[in-house]
């Protein structure tokens, strides 16, 4: 026999060994399970109960790969040994490791980007000793495993030697593919010194366990916790599972040594960890670090499966609860009782569309029909749903030739402007003819007014007055310093967030289509990237035009015929000719000191004396205080500063008034006084109410006097001093304060316009 197998040579006997019958002896089988008693309690991921023919025969013809199992690692070389065994290698090529450091019986790939490190292992393969020493390289402090990943190919000699564990394993290398190396653990290493630079190569020594007794007690105690814990994990832990069955299948003699390589290899343990692990040499406690390991693991694992039961919990509750919503909307339109959105939406806008149905023109009401049936087609999930949803909102809400009813009363028209307005002769009269003439007619046109003026003269509320004298309803909006021209006409409706322009925001607030529109601050149009709105306007301010106005957000013609356009501006010239030859204008000049003085009398003085609670009777600002304020102080051609001194002036009459004290309490404290100025203690008297008007204190009528000295009881006079005490303090009290010139500079200071200035 021994004859026949050494003229076979290793690779035929290897060859056949192979091809023995896969149906071993079942007792063989039984004497493997016996053998390996961790494939036996883990279980096998092909056969449970471990009686797989494969395993049988990896388990006769495959390696121990470490701890002191002396099997070769090819069953060629264990019958013929033509090739060095491991034990032999004295002198190893170092292999870095930066991750993980390599057990003894398992499998790990690797990436050498060392050229002639790659080289050296090649020539090694073929020279028949595949072995290098795999050492877990150290971290520099102040480095992440990033940087350390990208050093690892910059070290080179000595650098590299020092930063190399001294306990590492001895790899036997199975294949080479490119930069990728796969490496099998075989026994523990310990590095003695180096021996060549490039590629590293250092003499190690061989390492084995330090003797143990097998049937010691507390050594089978933690192999049974290390194997219990395992199982534990397995149960919870998908990823350990796929270790398992990876790693089951070429484990070697089961020992307890074994063990704890096993469950500090296939653990997620840190790699300083799993180091200490791999460089205790005593079986015990490696067992014990083991265990602590897999503890952890079960621990991160109990906590995965608490974590995922909750996010499960909670989105199959989420679920549910969307499910029973759908449910309940399909009951209850099954029953009637409720509507989709996309029908509700529907309903709400043919509602909204009703009443000015028959007013509405023919092609605005074809494009709510086809958008009404677009709407029913979407999702309301889609993007597209929200545009079709605003632009249906906009279309239905426009007043479509709902128009409000005026008024061509001129007597009417005449009194409201004369109320809120002195002066202005040209502009009232510049109404009046437009009323006129839409009374004639019977129906009116929308003007294009432009009230030019210097500040202050009243070109802004005048267009609120004209509003209220023709019943119309009254929307401005400010142009100064507007340089978009989608503020006029309006955002296409591919943009997100678009929005109509300022004329279709103007129709949906008044809900009318005759309303009068105050264009503010014309001469001050910006003018950007974005536009001109000054050529904009055009379109909106001509007559002949608007008619058929179209908004890029609607983009259907609507009628700004009826629309009453009243634009300000302070200066004309700084208006681009096409706009300004478009519109009607009306110079509004300053107003001379007759009008100034009206205007302070009648209404400036009347409005602030209210808005600061101050009665006529309490104050009174003569003719000579205005003339003065206004010669003085309040040159300018409008009556805003004239505004401002006024109210100047009653803020502190207001403050010298409530420095005096209330009257109520003043006349209080004189009651209290006088009573006690009286001399009357043994009478019973009823107290007399004293009342003060216009600065004087009168009595009421006698005083009662009680029955046991009515014969004898006399009315006393009031004391003389005690009245003249008390009503030169009332009188004080109550006088009226009068601002005239003398005293104007106390109120407003000093006088801006002066002949010495």
């Amino acid at each position: 026999m021994a004859t026949m197998l050494r003229a076979l040579s290793p690779g035929q006997l290897h060859g056949r060994l192979r091809s023995l019958p896969a149906a071993l002896p079942a007792s063989l089988c039984v004497r493997t399970e016996k053998r390996f008693p961790l494939i036996r309690v883990l279980g096998s991921p092909g056969n449970p109960n471990g009686t797989d023919p494969l395993s049988c025969r990896r388990a006769l013809f495959c390696s121990g790969a470490g701890g002191d199992a002396e099997q070769p690692v090819e069953a060629s070389s264990a019958i013929v040994p033509t090739n060095p065994r491991p034990e032999d290698h004295m002198s190893v090529i170092a292999l870095p490791l930066p991750y993980r450091p390599l057990f003894p019986g398992f499998y790990m790939p690797i990436y050498v980007k060392d050229s002639k490190l790659l080289q050296a292992l090649v020539e090694n393969r073929k020279r028949s000793a595949p072995y290098a020493g795999a050492f877990l390289l150290k971290d520099e402090s102040g480095t992440d495993g990033s940087e350390s990943e990208k050093s690892i190919y910059d070290l080179k000699g000595k650098e590299l030697f020092k930063r190399l564990h001294e306990v590492g394993t001895l790899a036997q290398i199975t294949s080479i593919q490119g930069e990728q190396v796969v490496l099998i653990g075989h026994r523990r290493l310990r590095i003695t010194e180096m021996v060549g630079e490039d590629p590293l190569t250092v003499k190690v020594d061989h390492l084995k366990d330090l003797p143990y007794d097998k049937d010691d007690d507390i050594i089978k105690a933690t192999s049974f916790e290390v194997i219990s814990t395992l199982r534990d994990v397995l149960k919870t832990s998908s990823l350990w599972r796929d270790h398992v069955q990876t790693y089951t299948q070429h484990i070697g003699d089961f020992n307890y040594s074994r063990l704890a390589d096993f469950g500090a290899a296939i653990s997620g343990a840190n790699k300083l960890l799993c180091q200490q692990v791999l460089e205790e040499l005593d079986v015990y406690k490696r067992l014990k670090l083991t265990l602590e390991l897999v503890k952890k693991e079960m621990e991160i694992s109990k906590l995965q499966e608490s974590i995922a039961k909750a996010i499960e919990e909670k989105i199959s509750g989420e679920q549910r609860r969307f499910l029973l919503n759908e449910q309940l909307k399909a009951i209850k339109k099954e029953l009637g009782m409720e509507t989709d959105d996309k029908t509700a939406l529907s309903a709400k806008f043919r509602q909204r569309l009703e009443p000015n149905k028959e007013k509405c023109p023919p092609h605005v009401l074809q494009v709510i029909e086809e958008e009404l049936t677009k709407l029913q087609l979407l999702e309301a999930s889609s993007s597209e749903f929200n545009v079709t949803r605003n632009y249906l909102d906009w279309l239905t809400a426009l007043p479509w030739g709902n128009y409000s009813d005026e008024n061509f009363d001129v007597h009417h028209a005449q009194k409201i402007l004369d109320e809120d307005h002195y002066g202005l002769s040209d502009v009232k009269e510049r109404i009046l003819e437009f009323i006129a003439v839409g009374k004639l007619r019977g129906t009116s046109q929308g003007k294009i007014i432009c009230l030019s003026g210097p500040p202050g003269v009243g070109k802004t509320s005048i267009g609120r007055s004209i509003a209220r004298a023709l019943n119309r309803k009254f929307y401005r909006f400010s142009v100064g310093g507007l340089a978009d021209v989608a503020e006029i006409k309006g955002h296409r409706r591919t943009y997100i967030g678009a929005m109509p322009g300022k004329m279709v925001q103007c129709l949906k607030n008044v809900g009318t289509a005759n309303p009068l529109v105050l264009i503010d601050e014309i001469d001050k149009l910006g003018r950007g990237h974005a536009g001109d709105p000054a050529s904009a306007l055009l379109e909106l301010l001509d007559p002949e035009q608007n008619a058929n106005f179209l908004d890029h957000y609607l983009d259907v013609p609507i009628d700004l015929s009826k629309v009453l356009f009243v634009c300000t501006a302070n200066v004309i010239e700084m208006i681009p000719n096409p706009l300004l030859d478009r519109m009607e204008v009306i110079a509004l000049a300053g107003y001379i000191t007759d009008e100034k003085m009206h205007i302070a009398r009648d209404y400036l003085e009347k409005t602030t004396r209210e808005a600061c609670g101050i009665r006529p009777e309490q104050v009174d600002v003569t003719d000579a205080a205005f003339l003065s304020l206004i010669e003085n102080y309040c040159r300018e051609a409008g009556v805003r500063n004239l505004q401002k001194h006024i109210e100047k002036i009653y803020r502190k009459i207001a403050l010298k008034l409530v420095r005096r004290g209330l009257p109520d309490e003043l006349s209080s404290d004189s009651n209290v006084q006088h009573d006690d100025a009286k001399d009357a203690p043994e009478k019973s008297i009823q107290a007399s109410s004293e009342v003060v008007r216009d600065g004087k204190i009168e009595m009421d009528a006698p005083v009662a006097i009680s029955d046991a000295q009515s014969g004898e009881a006399e009315l006393k006079e009031p004391e003389v001093g005690a009245t003249d005490v008390n009503v030169p303090q009332v009188d004080e009290a109550f006088d009226k304060l009068v601002i005239d010139e003398s005293n104007l500079p106390d109120f407003v200071g000093k006088p801006v316009f002066h002949a010495e200035r």
